[in-house]
């Protein structure tokens, strides 16, 4: 995991993260496999750096297929690796693959606890000056885009696709109360700054018009 964590918003501090969520939401349920648990939500972004090099790659389909063999060459069973591997597939925001395992559903709540509140904006504006993405885009006159429908990626398009939805996407109870006591946080935080963008562009508009003429 130490090896393949490059970048500051899938950085081991994000592991760990992950890892004492999981730990807590887990200590709610009986029967939880914790020693599956534990390293899967260890090994979860272990594929983040292929897809990282090619954008094309699910970083949660290769991190499963490596942590399986991780896990198989360090003397686990079969099937405990096999569970392992299923909960890293299902750990994704982006992909169709639900979690159907205590233990699968619990690493995606923890994951996703993780995208909410502050911590979830500064993740993402870490990423996206890392992948060199823009904040916001503009339209053909020069206003600001909300993020609210367009496609190209930019922060404000990442917030309204992901940020703003994932309260509504936990599996177990504690996850998504402690998502709703963040909520307000990052709401504000993209209001905030989309108003002052918006002020900054229009007002800025009319000065240069008004001095060009």
């Amino acid at each position: 995991m130490l090896e393949r964590m490059n970048d500051g918003a899938h950085d081991e501090q994000h592991i760990y993260r992950v890892l004492y969520a999981a730990l807590d939401l887990a200590a709610d349920y009986q029967g939880v496999d914790v020693d599956v648990l534990i390293a899967a939500a260890l090994l979860h972004d272990i594929g983040r750096d292929a897809q990282f090099k090619d954008p094309k790659l699910d970083h949660a389909a290769v991190g499963a297929e490596a942590a399986y063999a991780f896990l198989i060459a360090s003397g686990w069973d079969k099937s405990r690796a096999l569970h392992a591997r299923e909960c890293i597939r299902s750990h994704r925001y982006r992909n169709d693959a639900e979690p159907e395992s205590i233990e699968a559903k619990i690493l995606f709540d923890s994951d996703k606890l993780d995208v909410t509140g502050t911590i979830g904006i500064a993740r993402t504006l870490a990423y996206k000056g890392i992948v060199a993405e823009p904040l916001y885009s503009l339209d053909e006159d020069g206003n600001v885009l909300s993020g609210g429908r367009e496609t190209e990626p930019s922060f404000f398009q990442e917030y309204n696709w992901k940020l703003k939805n994932v309260y509504g996407k936990f599996y177990t109870e504690k996850a998504e109360k402690i998502a709703e006591t963040r909520r307000k946080a990052s709401v504000d935080f993209y209001e905030s700054m989309l108003a002052e963008v918006e002020t900054t562009h229009r007002i800025g508009m009319r000065r240069l018009s008004e001095t060009l003429d």
